[in-house]
């Protein structure tokens, strides 16, 4: 009998679970990087958990990062460049629009997760993480390290720079073809928030319509 390809997750949270299942859903046995021993020691399923600083002996299998944290998710993928592989999990579920499953494999480090839906014309970065059930519409830009929560919606002709954050069942609402709805770098939308604004960089925007509150 044949065994079963394993990846390599970072993480022992919830999100790295739920990168697991879509590991099985995809015929792949997952095991989990802890940070630490606290970590470790606190794993209780029943998957395999290593240390992050024995992840060399395993340099050979693809990894992803299941951390929902941006800067978590970015400075392992920054610690880590050089000596692994990055993959995409994609759940057998998402559906895309005419080419865009070919755009999603052009990417490294990826997560989509069930239900999700990809239109068509949307452009995405690296170590990114689309959550179950969100919706990219028409002509959106997704930069590197951005998570959208359960749920979100992009309405078309969005932009989100580099390591926002949208939470769940937010609403970007649309741009147009000339310019986009911008979310800037490093900005949250808080869960709920309708969109109706560009929103600066740096910056947390909450409620409907959705408004700058840090």
């Amino acid at each position: 009998m044949t065994s079963m390809t394993r990846i390599g997750i970072f993480g022992t949270s919830g999100m790295a679970r739920e990168a697991g299942d879509i590991a099985w859903a995809l015929g792949l046995e997952p095991f989990y990087v802890a940070r630490d021993e606290a970590e470790l020691r606190a794993w209780s399923f029943s998957a395999q958990a290593i240390l992050e600083q024995d992840v060399g002996h395993y340099a050979n299998m693809p990894f992803v990062i299941g951390v929902g944290e941006n800067n978590i998710r970015k400075a392992i993928a920054e610690r880590f460049k050089d000596t692994l592989g990055f993959t995409n999990l994609i759940h057998p579920s998402a559906t895309f629009g005419f080419g865009q499953r070919e755009v999603l494999d052009r990417c490294k480090g990826t997560i989509v997760a069930a239900g999700a839906r990809f239109t068509s014309g949307i452009a995405a970065g690296d170590f990114c993480i689309f959550n179950q059930n969100v919706t990219i519409a028409h002509d959106c830009i997704v930069d590197g390290y951005v998570h959208v929560a359960p749920g979100a919606n992009l309405s078309g002709n969005v932009h989100l720079h580099r390591g926002s954050w949208v939470g769940a069942g937010a609403v970007i609402n649309q741009g147009n073809n000339t310019v986009k709805r911008v979310v800037g770098e490093n900005t949250v939308v808080g869960s709920g928030a309708v969109v109706t604004r560009d929103c600066e960089a740096n910056a947390v925007y909450a409620g409907v319509p959705a408004k700058r509150v840090k």
